[in-house]
């Protein structure tokens, strides 16, 4: 069966140098956080994270507006996951298979994990003729063409910047402060 999705590969980027420079129980409280702050946005933003791949994942949206925002925001909840480390992703969207219910097969998603792999010094890359209908608050930088593994031709791509507009940012935190559970 074929579909239309946007694939998003995020990795930690440094996190093996990272490994080696700290102890278990700081590494595993870096990934835990990493992954709680993930799920939680994941379920804002209507975004079903795929799977966890060590230090990052594959995640699945339904519409590119919402896998973008997904992306920018999870930028800015995770400015600095630790010391050292700084996230890079990737995002493509297109037709591709889905097998079994639960495995995407075709271009979107290798391009998209390639484009993670390029992304350590641009953040967030993007195939730059994807980038015509933006969420208000991001912009695309052109980068310029990519020779990426697997794909015949260059690919040019955009780096996005900006922060989305209209993201709900409640401090659920705060929520017993407020009527009707304040006394």
């Amino acid at each position: 069966m074929r579909v239309s999705r946007t694939i998003i590969f995020v990795d930690l980027s440094g996190f093996s140098a990272y490994l080696r420079k700290t102890d278990d129980d700081e590494a595993q409280r870096v990934l835990r956080q990493f992954r709680r702050v993930s799920r939680d946005l994941a379920s804002e933003m209507g975004v079903r994270i795929d799977k966890f791949l060590g230090d990052g994942f594959m995640a699945v949206s339904v519409k590119q507006d919402a896998g973008i925002t997904f992306a920018m925001e999870l930028h800015r909840r995770l400015k600095e996951p630790a010391v050292g480390l700084r996230l890079r992703i990737g995002i493509a969207s297109g037709e591709m298979m889905l097998i079994d219910g639960d495995d995407y097969i075709g271009e979107p998603p290798n391009l998209a994990s390639r484009l993670c792999d390029e992304a350590h010094d641009h953040g967030t890359l993007i195939p730059t003729e994807q980038t015509n209908e933006l969420p208000k608050g991001i912009r695309a930088i052109e980068v310029g063409g990519l020779k990426l593994h697997g794909f015949e031709h260059e690919v040019h791509v955009s780096r996005l910047t900006g922060e989305p507009l209209g993201v709900r940012r409640n401090d659920t935190e705060e929520l017993w402060t407020r009527t009707p559970y304040a006394v």
